[in-house]
């Protein structure tokens, strides 16, 4: 595709378009969004982590479904009540368990923000599940019932922030 034209193209895209077709320029179509059987759309490729649950991928931002983690600069106490910086921990550990594999979202839905609200996976494995089952996160109620045994494991466990104490991510944000 000429220079020009591709300009051109990305004057009147949508900035939520511009993934695709920079994979179009750069021969990484296998890597964009495209229609899954049930009609959503998916998102596939290896995430730029934002955050313990949002990362980009072919420059959209993706929103984990029905999960909330720790902000980055969340404190949260460990067994021995040391403050930690959980939010920071819990990307690191996401950003561990990914790898370098490519991540396959299911659009579930757009947030005020413009955001794609995703439930993901790498390989067969749920994304979002593994968050909050290794106690990375928690179940986000307001949105989605789907993770609460998940979260009700980890708490029974005391795996990652069940270890302690902590808000809830979104007591925190309203501080």
């Amino acid at each position: 595709m000429p220079i020009l034209a591709a300009l051109a193209a990305l004057a009147v895209m949508s900035q939520g378009d511009y993934g695709d077709l920079l994979d179009d320029l750069t021969g990484k179509a296998d890597r964009r969004s495209a229609p899954a059987a049930d009609g959503s759309r998916v998102i596939e490729g290896i995430p730029r982590i934002v955050d313990a649950d949002t990362f980009v991928i072919s420059l959209k931002t993706i929103r984990l479904h029905g999960v909330d983690a720790p902000e980055a600069d969340q404190l949260c106490h460990d067994r021995s009540s040391r403050s930690y910086r959980c939010g920071d921990m819990a990307t690191r550990w996401l950003t561990e368990w990914i790898g370098d594999q490519p991540v396959r979202c299911e659009q579930r839905d757009m947030d005020r923000y413009g955001r794609v609200i995703g439930q993901c996976f790498v390989g067969d494995e749920d994304m979002n599940a593994a968050l909050v089952y290794s106690g990375q996160a928690v179940a986000y109620r307001q949105y989605s019932g789907e993770y609460i045994a998940a979260e009700n494991a980890a708490r029974r466990a005391r795996r990652g922030i069940w270890e302690g104490s902590f808000d809830m991510p979104w007591d925190w944000r309203r501080r």
